[in-house]
């Protein structure tokens, strides 16, 4: 028939015989098909030339990020997104799926625990930030403490527990933890812990009234107004703080511009201003 072709396909129906299938098929149905196959593919490469980076960063570091990565979209088109969480935690959940792009930690332990299993990309790694670690009560609260050995917190919670993140797997915890065995009152306190699953989550159990102290990094304090720095940890009490960033080993192309952007005269504005002492240059 005009118009039209012919298609032969033969299906073997036993060792010595073929079935074979007459199929007649439009051929302006066949040419409109391929039509928009074709078409479709560049859109196809397009949305995944255009895929947003995925940074997995730590919880004391959401305001910043996310207003950097406001600006870097700004500037460049490109998008960002991010997931925090504390460090340990993106680290494990780095090593378990496939996914991120970049690792921004507040420890070198969770970043040394991705370097060791060949999870990040060769020297690309740097520490970017500096951070400090504060006691900080309610707004409204009147309580007054020197932080100096044997200092007097347990009394200072009256009935009330101590807000930190957790212990054992956020770095801001480990950071409590080490600063107040290096000033002799950890055995006072550690039973009478509010642990959050990361920095922000014991910022918050402070901010709304349910902690009488709590002990989070300076940037977070100053972040939220309902709380009051009380005090300030000596450095010497615990491990620097310092965060640092890295490409992960199957990063998508575009990390790398924003692990860059990350360095930025614009970006260190902001993480200045939010309290962090910018280290990388």
């Amino acid at each position: 028939m005009q118009g039209e072709g012919r298609f032969v396909q033969s299906l073997p129906a036993s060792r010595d015989r073929y079935i074979y299938i007459d199929m007649t098929v439009s051929r302006r149905t066949f040419v409109c098909f391929c039509a928009v196959l074709l078409a479709a593919l560049p859109a196809v490469a397009f949305g995944q030339g255009n895929a947003p980076v995925t940074v997995l960063g730590a919880g004391s570091l959401t305001d910043a990020l996310q207003e950097i990565g406001r600006n870097y979209q700004t500037a460049t088109g490109k998008r960002v997104v991010f997931s925090f969480a504390g460090s340990m935690i993106l680290a494990k959940q780095i090593e378990s799926s496939a996914g991120a792009d970049i690792f921004f930690s507040a420890d070198s332990e969770s970043m040394d625990y991705l370097q060791s299993r060949n999870l990040i990309a060769a020297g690309t790694r740097q520490n970017l930030l500096g951070n400090t670690l504060v006691l900080v009560a309610p707004a409204n609260s009147t309580t007054r403490l020197a932080i100096a050995p044997s200092f007097r917190i347990a009394e200072a919670l009256g009935r009330g527990r101590l807000a930190v993140a957790n212990v054992d797997t956020v770095p801001a915890g480990r950071y409590a933890k080490a600063a107040l065995t290096a000033l002799g009152v950890w055995n006072a306190v550690a039973g009478r812990l509010a642990q959050g699953e990361d920095v922000r989550g014991a910022l918050a159990y402070v901010a709304r009234g349910e902690a009488p102290l709590g002990i989070v990094y300076g940037t977070d304090a100053r972040a939220d107004a309902r709380v009051r720095v009380v005090g300030t940890f000596p450095a010497n009490t615990h491990e620097p703080i310092l965060y640092p960033a890295a490409l992960m080993r199957d990063a998508k192309p575009d990390a790398a511009a924003f692990l860059a952007y990350l360095t930025s005269p614009q970006a260190r504005a902001v993480f200045e201003r939010a309290g962090f002492t910018v280290l990388a240059r």
